[in-house]
Parts: C-alpha cells; sequence; structure tokens
C-alpha cells in the first residue's frame, strides 16, 4: 500500500542532510577560528537558502551530492554575513538563533576572522563540489563571489548603515532589500541551475529570488516592530532607520509580503514549468503567518507599484 507524498518529511530529511554536510565541511578543532565557525553555521536555523537550492535543484533534474554541496556554500555565506551584520560597527547584536553572537563569544577579531575564513570555504567547496561538470563549478564560484561583492551584500550593508538613518523613498529601502538579502536568494537559485544545466531558468528563478527575498526582509522589518520576547531576538535594531514599514506602514507592508510570496510562486512555476510540492511546502513553512492560499493563487494581485523584483540591476548575471 502506497503512502501520500509529504512535502513536510522530504524537508526534514533535506534538513538533516544539510546539517550533517556542514559539520563534515567545517574544521574539527572546537577552539580558535575553527570554534567560531562552527558556532555561525551549526547553532540551529531555519536554513531556508539550502532548502531552496536542494528543492529547486531537484525539481529542475540535479541530483547527486554536488547540488548538496553548493546548499551548504550557500549557507557557509550566510552565516558569514550574519557574523559581520552581528558586530559591534555593524548591527550590534547580542543574540543569534537564541545564543550569544560569535562575536560576544569569541572576540571581535576571531569573529572577522572566522567569517573570511567562511566565505573562503564556501568558494572552496563549490569549486570542488563532487559529480558536477567544471564549468557549473566555476559558474557557481562566480555567482557566489559576485553575490557577496561590491555590488551585493558589501553595497546592501553599506548603504543600510550609512543611507538608513536618512530620508529615502521606499523604492531606495526596496532597492537595498534587494542587495543585501535577495541576492543570495539569487545566488543560491542560480546554483540550483548550475547543477541542473538549466541556464534558461536562470531569469526566472532570480525574478523567483529576488521576491523571496524582499518578503523576508519586509517580514524581518516587521518583526522589528514586536517587542522582546515576542519573536525579535534583538527588538527595535531597525529604531531610526528608514525602513520600508516606517516609511509605508505595517498592514501596507504586510499585504505586500503576501504580493511578493505570490510574485516569488508565479516566477517559480513559470522556471518549473507546474507547481512542486516541495517548493510550495517551503515557502508556507518560512512565512507561515501568510493567508492560504498564497498570493500566486490570485494573478490580479500585484506587487506594489513602488517595488517591483527584476528592476534593478544587480551583478548576479541571468
Amino acid at each position: 500500500m502506497s503512502t501520500a507524498f509529504q512535502p513536510d518529511d522530504a524537508l526534514a530529511q533535506w534538513r538533516r542532510a544539510v546539517e550533517r554536510r556542514l559539520a563534515a565541511l567545517l574544521p574539527a578543532e572546537a577552539a580558535g577560528v575553527a570554534g567560531a565557525m562552527q558556532a555561525a553555521v551549526l547553532t540551529p536555523g531555519k536554513r531556508l537558502r539550502p532548502l531552496l537550492v536542494l528543492a529547486v535543484g531537484e525539481a529542475l533534474g540535479a541530483r547527486g551530492p554536488g547540488l548538496l554541496d553548493f546548499a551548504c556554500a550557500v549557507e557557509m555565506i550566510h552565516c558569514a554575513s550574519l557574523v559581520l551584520d552581528d558586530m559591534p560597527a555593524m548591527d550590534d547584536a547580542r543574540l543569534r538563533r537564541g545564543q550569544p553572537t560569535v562575536h560576544l563569544r569569541f572576540g571581535e577579531d576571531v569573529a572577522m576572522l572566522a567569517a573570511v575564513a567562511l566565505v573562503s570555504e564556501a568558494c572552496r567547496v563549490a569549486a570542488s563540489a563532487p559529480a558536477l561538470r567544471a564549468p557549473a563549478r566555476a559558474r557557481a564560484v562566480q555567482v557566489l563571489c559576485e553575490a557577496v561583492g561590491p555590488l551585493g551584500l558589501v553595497r546592501g550593508q553599506y548603504r543600510d548603515l550609512h543611507e538608513g538613518a536618512g530620508a529615502r523613498s521606499a523604492a531606495a529601502a526596496a532597492e537595498t532589500n534587494d542587495q543585501k538579502t535577495g541576492v543570495l536568494f539569487a545566488a543560491a537559485l542560480e546554483l540550483s541551475a548550475c547543477a541542473a544545466g538549466r541556464a534558461r531558468a536562470v531569469p526566472d528563478l532570480r525574478r523567483a529570488a529576488l521576491a523571496i527575498g524582499q518578503a523576508f526582509q519586509l517580514r524581518d522589518d516587521l518583526e522589528d516592530l514586536l517587542p522582546a520576547g515576542e519573536g525579535r531576538e534583538d527588538p527595535l535594531q531597525d529604531a531610526g532607520k528608514s525602513t520600508v514599514v516606517q516609511l509605508l506602514g505595517a498592514d501596507a507592508v504586510r499585504r505586500s509580503v503576501d504580493a511578493h510570496l505570490g510574485q516569488a510562486r508565479q516566477a517559480l512555476r513559470s522556471a518549473l514549468g507546474r507547481d512542486d510540492a516541495l517548493l510550495t511546502g517551503l515557502l508556507r513553512r518560512a512565512f507561515p503567518e501568510t493567508p492560504q492560499p498564497l498570493a500566486a493563487d490570485f494573478p490580479d494581485r500585484a506587487v506594489p507599484a513602488w517595488h517591483r523584483v527584476g528592476d534593478v540591476p544587480l551583478s548576479v548575471a541571468t
């Protein structure tokens, strides 16, 4: 007797595979830079980005251990960015994933070195991913470097630090969100296409990724309004910043989160040629507060005119 396919069961298996592979890829020492790397990466988290790599890669036809290594490389980049974001000169955060931030546990010097080491390891892992062709591995390294670099995460964080406190439009705030959040989602989905040899899917995947990035960042800005103990580790961290929430209000931003997720679903459907149960389940787990069904089931619900994904030229090329 066959049993019905359960997306949550498959996602849980993938998550365990990601956790095991990350632990195997990191250096084994428990102290110093290696210990800080482990703390940054192995503290339990959502693993949304590597799960997206796996779900999209599988949907595109990718198989084998190389796809898992691509997923782990993306998560290493993400964790490195969190270490840097939490530093006193940046967001000055004290908690990350329920634990003291890496710089508080190991010192600022070790935290900076661990972040650099994680970026380097991510590139090494992508460059040596097994069972994938050399051009796919080379493109993956290029995509990751572009996502981190001066037109990606670095630029987004710089703009957030230096422009966020001043007056800016909602479109400018959304462009910063693309650069500090969306580009790594875009890199994740492009690595899925690299592993599957499906370059033609990249434009649609990029649109989906930037929409997910907008929804993720807007939801993060909404959570910053919550008091301590109600879902936010460092409440009011964005106090004084001109976020989209401050500019347009919480109700408008909640509607925008739903609309961006709808755009993401539509773009994924275009890239894959169908709806995918695993991706649908993953997005619903990542955004449980979004009304069901998601906005993609209502094609007349559009992303607000102040920001439409794909309008901002970035370095993660299609």
